[in-house]
């Protein structure tokens, strides 16, 4: 799940990182803003749910990355399909010294 500030991208995949299937905000028929709203994410939860489904996959394991608000929403959609989430790893990018700060103003 990677879950921006203008969009909800779930993707399937298989271990080893071979994607199986995918959707986003804007796949769900959503333009704008309310691409990124909990709602958009729980409708992609769940469609990925019943890509699971269809694949005889009833468990899972997920990977939550980035600042959004749909995070907890594509997961709950998930579990309303009958997948079963097992494990659930935040993978955001965190800095660990951060960018370089502008140089000081000069009057």
């Amino acid at each position: 799940v990677s879950s921006l500030m203008n969009n909800t991208f779930v993707t399937l995949t298989t271990l080893e990182g071979d994607t199986l299937a995918w959707a986003s905000g804007g796949t769900q028929g959503f333009k704008g803003s309310r691409r990124s709203t909990a709602y958009a994410a729980q409708l992609c939860g769940e469609t990925i749910g019943k890509a699971c489904v269809d694949r005889k996959l009833f468990v899972v394991s997920a990977k939550i990355k980035g600042p959004g608000y749909g995070k907890e929403s594509s997961l709950r959609g998930l579990k309303s399909a009958g997948v079963k989430v097992i494990k659930i790893q935040d993978v955001s990018p965190t800095p660990h010294n951060g960018c370089r700060p502008k140089k000081k103003r000069r009057v």
